[in-house]
């Protein structure tokens, strides 16, 4: 299973950024899909979530200025829109997604991440 993100890049503080992230490689079922970030020397953080069925969930620190979406027949694409950014959203942004193969109990897997960058 491949996770291809793209989007990210620079932004200045208060515009906006998308992120997106495909996933593939005889997937029978997308589960859970999400982003979490990481700044050097610290802890990889949840961003925001999203189930199968559209539930969604956002770490407070970005509540009310993302929001998460899947889209696509086969549910395998996520997407971040990054809202009002702040200098604080500086990081490295990963896509997380739980999927099915056939034969294979549902496994995590990860992206390589993305970089975002707000300046002021």
């Amino acid at each position: 299973v491949q996770l291809q993100a793209s989007g990210g890049g620079l932004a200045q503080a208060g515009n906006s950024l998308t992120l997106s992230c495909a996933a593939s490689g005889g997937i029978f079922r997308v589960n859970d899909m999400g982003w979490y970030r990481q700044d050097p020397g610290k802890e990889r953080e949840l961003v925001a979530t999203i189930t199968s069925d559209g539930t969604t969930y956002y770490s407070d620190s970005v509540k009310g200025r993302f929001t998460i979406s899947r889209h696509n027949a086969e549910n395998t694409t996520v997407t971040l829109h990054m809202n009002s950014l702040k200098l604080e959203d500086t990081a490295k942004y990963y896509c997380r997604a739980e999927a099915l193969l056939l034969g294979v109990p549902p496994t995590i897997y990860w992206g390589k991440g993305t970089l975002v960058t707000v300046s002021s």
